[in-house]
């Protein structure tokens, strides 16, 4: 399978690639990592970056990193546009006090909007 999984500077990001890094070393799937810019996000864009190189390192996974520019959402749904990908994965949830899950507008762009399915890791 060949899989997008979209992060930011965020320590939910950090658990996406983690889970998708373990299912890729499992299963052997095609992995790009690709690093959107959140300005307000707790690492920068070239941290995250960093950090998933050190990641897919240790896994010995090997797989492609890019990094996007622009408005979060919109970027990775584009780039998932122009690739040939069989899932898209992404973090993103929270559990609102009635128990139902509440998305950021980050994530509810991404579901509403991909060109594949979407694989929504909390």
């Amino acid at each position: 399978m060949n899989v997008l999984v979209g992060i930011v500077g965020s320590d939910e990001s950090i658990k996406t690639l983690r889970r998708t890094i373990d299912r890729t070393h499992e299963v052997g799937d095609d992995l790009t990592v690709a690093v959107v810019d959140k300005p307000e996000a707790k690492r920068s864009q070239d941290a995250m970056a960093e950090r998933a190189r050190e990641l897919l390192s240790e896994a010995g996974v090997d797989a492609e990193l890019v990094q996007l520019e622009g408005d979060p959402g919109s970027s990775l749904v584009d780039y998932a546009e122009q690739g040939e990908y069989d899932q898209l994965v992404i973090g993103g949830g929270t559990l609102s006090p009635m128990g139902k899950i509440q998305l950021g507008p980050i994530t509810e762009f991404v579901l509403l909007n991909a060109p594949t399915t979407v694989k929504l890791v909390r």
